[in-house]
């Protein structure tokens, strides 16, 4: 028998399979943790997008994450899509109260196919309640200007942006570089220092989930005990070879291939 590491991902359902947690939950078991989750919200999308959103109660939120916590436990966090206000709030005040410190925070706002995924107030209770307690938060160019207030169109404003996410209360913040022009730069700061992760664009529409993925693998790999800079060098180039052996699935932008290692 063994014990193996542990993962939490609290984010919404992809009916598609390509993102949400039906991404995190193969991410998390490609990278050998066992995967748990606590459902948001049911989307009804495809590769060509988003059609529906039904939030899920916060109180049931709560329930799924006490259920989990209770029994089985875990080693980290990730949350994704927290779609309204009192879901943001629920799930950051357990987490407080929990003192659980291993957090990973994707902060969700648009779908790929540009669908708003997060409503001003939830943005705002983010902001005051999830952020200060994240051990690392990984919002693309958008989410971070959105967060900041910053203008990103540069490495050099991104580190502003990041800086100024940290100030907020994060332990440590990655802008995901996917939407700068060229090889896509990745800033990282952690109050004290910055770091750059720059890798190979790939020329494909197939990347759908790209950062639930990423962010999962994130807290796969932190549970598994590694440390930060390891934790996104690894993830880094999990989800690189993810890409590159994408899937032709659907009519729009097509899903990752999580499982290339074992194809």
């Amino acid at each position: 028998m063994s014990f193996p590491p542990k993962s939490l991902t609290i984010a919404g359902s992809d009916s598609g399979g390509g993102a949400g947690i039906q991404a995190d939950l193969k991410t998390f078991a490609s990278l050998g943790v066992y995967g748990t989750s606590a459902i948001t919200a049911v989307t009804s999308q495809n590769t060509l997008g988003v059609t529906d959103i039904v939030n899920i109660p916060a109180k049931s939120v709560i329930s799924q994450i006490e259920a989990i916590i209770s029994d089985i436990g875990t080693d980290s966090i990730k949350t994704g899509m927290l779609s309204d206000a009192s879901i943001v709030n629920a799930v950051s005040s357990y987490i407080s109260q929990s003192k659980f410190e291993k957090v990973i925070v994707d902060p969700v706002m648009i779908s790929k196919s540009g669908h708003k995924l997060l409503s001003e107030s939830a943005i705002k209770s983010m902001v005051e309640m999830l952020i200060p307690i994240s051990f690392i938060i990984t919002p693309n160019i958008p989410e971070a200007s959105i967060i900041s207030e910053t203008k990103i169109n540069s490495i050099e404003s991104a580190k502003i942006a990041a800086k100024k996410i940290v100030k907020l209360g994060a332990k440590t913040c990655i802008v995901k570089g996917g939407h700068f022009e060229g090889p896509p730069i990745d800033v990282f700061y952690d109050g004290k220092k910055y770091e750059t992760f720059k890798s190979k664009r790939i020329n494909t529409k197939n990347t759908h989930g790209t950062g639930c993925t990423f962010s999962a693998a994130i807290a796969a790999y932190i549970a598994k005990g590694e440390d930060v800079i390891s934790a996104i060098s690894k993830s880094k180039n999990y989800i690189n070879s993810a890409i590159q052996e994408n899937f032709l699935i659907g009519k729009g932008h097509g899903p990752l291939n999580h499982f290339y290692k074992q194809i």
